[in-house]
């Protein structure tokens, strides 16, 4: 039994080396921990029950208990006995767990967060799996089998993960796969009493055992080989095998187009305060029509966790964009709302998993796999991309007047964003000094605000430059406040940054101005309209944009009564949603010319970075392939028919010498004859070709060949089983057998021109005796050459390991280790 418990242990510890790659799909590592719990208590019941000797049954329902009472510990509805024994009421704990894990799953892109009933659902999969393995490798000792449970763990992250699974969690669930295997092949080992060398010589003390060195030699080149692969390249297509069936711009560096592949929470839209966008020719990105008169900024990405590094994007949640959406409808004085429509048409140049919509959407037409976050208010998908769509939706439009903000309170500090951390900003005293004397004797938060918002003027010495300079502070928000020099990206994270260390929470919204190219209600929008933002928070309001970038700097800029240009001469006129739009061919993004000098890590904004170019068709490649494949599939069915034709296809062998044969009769009627002289290599050889070709079709057949009985006995047994008394088939193949027989032990054997018609009319018996099945593989996948071409490859895979194992004798003759050991024995 210790053997078994050491195995069982082992077991438990390969199902949680399985699960590693289960970390690229969480944020934390609590599931590890608690699935460990559940392992645990899985392999300390099935050790329980074998010590009491239960059969396999009985140390599976101890297994699946001990399961059951590890979820209750960890998963408890409050109503457990003794904290670990489940009620009626705990049973359906686990069922909301599980509905509801259905729906996280459908809400939350990877990473995902540690919510209850993704946890449940983890540590019950886990658990299950810890289970089966179990049961495989100690109670059917079928460890080899197990590879399938514990290979269902690796497919999870594989099947939901949007950018490619790292090798690294393949390679350690590979090493507890070989580790289970190892500790079986010991134990068996152990069980039998004696080393087992493979060769059957006499084994030295400093020499590890053959089959020990080969396993392990194959194990490392069969994991090298499965993570290897998926990195070489294929023809036809841009990069690996691995970066063909996922792309992802990894750290967004700038080198790729704008959110390429990647999770909505992994996409960089904005790496960092300093940087330069990337810029080059103008390139149509997105076509919008809608029904609003003076639109305002189209939306599709928000950066709400602040670092020292700046903001960044955190992995949105929420419900199928199809269902009905949350009403923006609010009941308050001095917000004015107008529902409109829009329409959207995205291009080729612009490919990840969000799509631009207006803020407040309350109705899509997109399928299920779009969802929709309704604090961040942007659309997102796990699966798609927004490459080629077109869709449209309704939205409500907001807007505010000056009172109504400045009615808004202060937030408790009970609230979600509170909660969230929304207000939290990292330590940098310069931010935290000048903060405090902007909003010295400001008493409402919109005062506050408007006074961070002001602060960003040309009075104040800040200009819309394409080039940003560095500096000594070792910190960029630091920088840029004292250099007064940036652009979009720069201005919109400093006053997100400034507005949170006052207290109120802020974020940094990522989109399309409106844009100068109009037709009508479309509006074509570009490269050079993609722009950065900041959205403050209200209470009781929600979240209202603020552009502090210079107007003069962004080509569609729209300005309005809360959060006027601050550099025009005169204020706008204070009504709502009044729009003041001060284009620029320079654009948001900046110009082309001398300026472009360095590029910008965020690739979330250099969505058209560069020029559009005309890929090659992937279809003529996909068609190649499909042919190879075709083709491969037909080589067993090609070999067969190049045999027969080769074998039936031989000129008639002329009678130069014959005496008559009595009794043996053709099938034309004829009689046969006896050769002699130079034709009878030759009817020798088509007799041989004829009764191998016979043997190959009952292998087809499926009807049993031995080939250490006579010709003679072969034709017999064939008449009396399968050929069910069929006149022409009985004499087709008793003259097969005499004729192969004379060839054999015969000097003089027996003409060859009525072989090939016997053969056709054995065939054609067999084939109609034959069900569908055996007919079809017979036709596409001959076993006859199947079984031919495994021969060759044992065959040929003997061969290989005599060599190298005549070679490794030859080199073992001068390994150190064994001439120390022999000058030690003298």
């Amino acid at each position: 039994m210790t053997g078994h418990r050491n195995l069982g242990l082992v077991a438990a510890g390969a199902t949680l080396l399985a699960a590693a790659p289960l970390s690229a799909i969480f944020e934390r590592w609590t599931w590890l921990v608690e699935s460990a719990v559940a392992v645990a208590v899985v392999a300390g019941a099935a050790a329980l029950a074998r010590a009491l000797r239960a059969p396999l049954w009985g140390q599976m329902l101890g297994m699946l208990a001990g399961l059951t009472l590890a979820l209750t510990w960890l998963f408890p509805a409050g109503s457990e006995l003794l904290a670990v024994l489940p009620t009626p009421a705990t049973l359906a704990h686990f069922g909301e767990l599980l509905r509801g894990s259905a729906e996280d799953m459908r809400s939350y892109g990877v990473e995902v967060p540690d919510t209850p009933a993704l946890l449940f659902i983890t540590v019950l999969g886990i658990g299950a799996v810890a289970v089966v393995v179990d049961l495989l490798t100690v109670g059917l000792r079928r460890p080899a089998l197990a590879g399938l449970p514990m290979l269902a763990i690796y497919s999870v992250p594989v099947a939901v993960y949007v950018d490619d699974v790292s090798a690294v969690p393949f390679v350690i669930g590979a090493a507890g796969y070989l580790w289970l295997l190892g500790a079986d092949n010991v134990d068996r080992v152990r069980r039998f009493g004696r080393r087992f060398t493979g060769d059957g010589r006499d084994v030295d003390v400093w020499e590890s055992s053959p089959l020990a060195a080969a396993g392990r030699r194959l194990a490392v080149l069969g994991v090298a080989v499965a993570v290897l692969l998926p990195l070489v390249p294929v023809p036809g297509m841009n990069g690996s095998l691995l970066d063909s069936l996922s792309s992802s711009n990894g750290s967004g560096n700038g080198n790729g187009r704008p959110g390429h592949g990647g999770a909505p929470g992994k996409i960089n839209l904005f790496a960092a305060l300093s940087g330069q966008l990337n810029q080059s020719e103008v390139a149509d990105l997105v076509k919008v029509t809608t029904n609003e008169p003076d639109p305002f900024y189209l939306r599709f990405g928000v950066a709400d966790e602040l670092k020292s590094s700046g903001f960044e994007v955190t992995n949105p949640s929420g419900r199928p964009a199809n269902r009905e959406l949350p009403d923006p409808v609010r009941e308050v004085n001095g917000v004015e709302q107008h529902q409109y429509e829009a329409s959207v048409e995205i291009t080729r140049d612009l490919d990840m998993p969000l799509l631009p919509v207006y803020s407040e959407p309350v109705r899509t037409d997109l399928n299920s796999t779009w969802l929709y976050d309704d604090d961040r208010q942007i659309v997102f998908s796990n699966r798609e991309n927004s490459r080629g769509k077109r869709y449209s939706f309704e939205y409500v439009r907001s807007t505010y007047t000056v009172a109504a903000l400045r009615s808004a309170r202060k937030l408790p500090a009970d609230h979600p964003l509170v909660r969230r951390q929304q207000t939290r900003t990292p330590p940098a005293p310069e931010v935290t000094e000048l903060v405090a004397r902007l909003v010295r004797g400001k008493q409402t938060e919109y005062d506050k605000v408007r006074a961070i918002y002001d602060y960003f003027s040309s009075d104040n010495g800040f200009s819309y430059q394409l080039r940003t300079e560095g500096g000594t502070s070792g910190a960029d928000i630091v920088d840029f406040l004292t250099n007064k020099v940036g652009y979009c990206q720069q201005y919109a994270a400093a006053m997100g940054w400034l507005v949170r260390a006052a207290g109120i929470p802020a974020r940094v919204a990522f989109g399309f101005t409106g844009g100068s190219n109009r037709s009508g209600n479309t509006y074509t929008l570009t490269n050079r309209n993609l722009h950065a933002w900041t959205e403050v928070y209200f209470d009781g309001i929600g979240w209202v944009p603020f552009d502090a970038t210079p107007a003069y700097g962004v080509a569609g800029s729209t300005r309005s009564t809360w959060a006027p240009d601050t550099d025009a001469p005169d204020p706008l006129p204070d009504q709502p949603g009044a729009p003041n739009a001060t284009p620029n061919p320079e654009g948001s993004a900046g110009a082309v010319g001398s300026e472009r000098e360095d590029r910008d890590p965020d690739a979330g904004l250099s969505l058209g970075a560069e020029a559009s170019t005309d890929q090659a068709p992937v279809w003529p490649w996909w068609a190649a392939g499909s042919l190879v494949l075709l083709l491969l599939l037909a080589m067993p069915a090609l070999r067969r028919l190049a045999l027969r034709r080769r074998r039936g296809g031989r000129a008639p062998t002329p009678v130069t010498a014959a005496v008559p044969d009595v009794g043996v009769e053709a099938t034309t009627g004829d009689r046969m004859v006896v050769l002699a002289g130079t034709d009878a290599d030759r009817a020798r050889a088509d007799a041989h070709a004829a009764w191998d070709e016979l043997l190959d079709t009952l292998i087809d057949y499926r009807v049993p060949v031995d080939r250490t009985e006579t010709p003679r006995a072969t034709a017999d047994r064939l008449v009396r089983d399968a050929l069910n008394a069929d006149t022409d088939a009985v004499t087709a193949i008793r003259l097969l057998g005499r004729a192969e027989e004379r060839a054999r032990y015969a000097r003089d054997p027996l003409t060859g021109d009525p072989l090939a018609p016997a053969l056709r009319v054995v065939r054609s018996r067999l084939a109609t005796d034959a069900d569908r099945r055996t007919r079809l593989l017979a036709a596409v996948l001959p076993p006859s050459v199947l079984l031919r071409w495994r021969l060759a490859v044992a065959d040929t895979s003997g061969r290989m390991v005599t060599v190298t194992g005549q070679a490794r004798r030859r080199l073992l003759r001068w390994n150190p280790r064994r001439l120390l050991a022999d000058r030690a024995a003298r």
